[in-house]
Formats: structure tokens, sequence, C-alpha cells
């Protein structure tokens, strides 16, 4: 685990990234509390088949990168979230197909949700 200062709009936060099956998952350790209004749809996905692809800190999704139908290699950018004004990559685990996304431009995710699988 590595620690980061990262400076945003002149306000310093410390960042510890964990290195996971070859990807870094960002876990802020100032984060700002979330309100009611700011929390993930609760809905289930309709297919679930494939090995899911998992935020590693909450955020809003700015940018969906990969979609479906799309061939990923492991480690490739899947979704991009944005959160303290940072774009942070949620990456492939395994190479394969981007079975189902479970997210939309705009929403917004909790740590440890799934947005996507990859089958």
């Amino acid at each position: 685990m590595e620690t980061y200062i990262v400076r945003v709009n002149g306000t310093e936060y410390e960042v510890e990234v964990e290195k996971k099956g070859g990807a870094s998952v960002p876990k802020a350790a100032a984060a700002e509390p979330q309100t009611n209004a700011s929390k993930p749809k609760a809905a289930p996905p309709a297919n679930t088949e494939g090995e899911p692809v998992v935020c590693g800190t909450s955020g809003k999704v700015f940018k969906i990168v990969s979609h479906e139908g799309e061939q990923v290699k492991s480690g490739d950018t899947v979704i991009l979230l944005e959160a303290m004004k940072m774009e942070i990559p949620v990456v492939a685990p395994k190479a394969g197909t981007v079975s189902q996304i479970t997210v939309s431009e705009g929403e917004t995710t909790a740590s440890g949700q799934t947005v996507a699988y990859i089958s």
C-alpha cells in the first residue's frame, strides 16, 4: 500500500493506493460524507453472469469507457469515476467481453458496488 498527498483546489487529501490483482484501487482517507440523495440505487442487475467489476471508491460515473459486447484485457478501464475532482478508473479484473454495464453516466456509486460484469 502506498500513501500519496493529493491537493485539490488548495485542499490536501491523503490517499492510500492498494494493489489488487495488478490494478491500483484508490481509497480516500478524507472523503466527504454522503447524503441520502447521493446513495446508489439498490436495484439488482438483470444479468449477473461473469466476473463483477467493482468500484474501489465512491464517486460519480463520469464516463463509460467500455460498452456491452466489447472485448477488454485485464486492467483495461471499463468506467471512469469522478471523486474529489479526480478521475478514477475502474478496471477489468480479467480479460473477456463486457457482458453488462449496471450503471449509467452521472449516477453516484458506492465503494464496493458492482458497475459491470466481464464474461
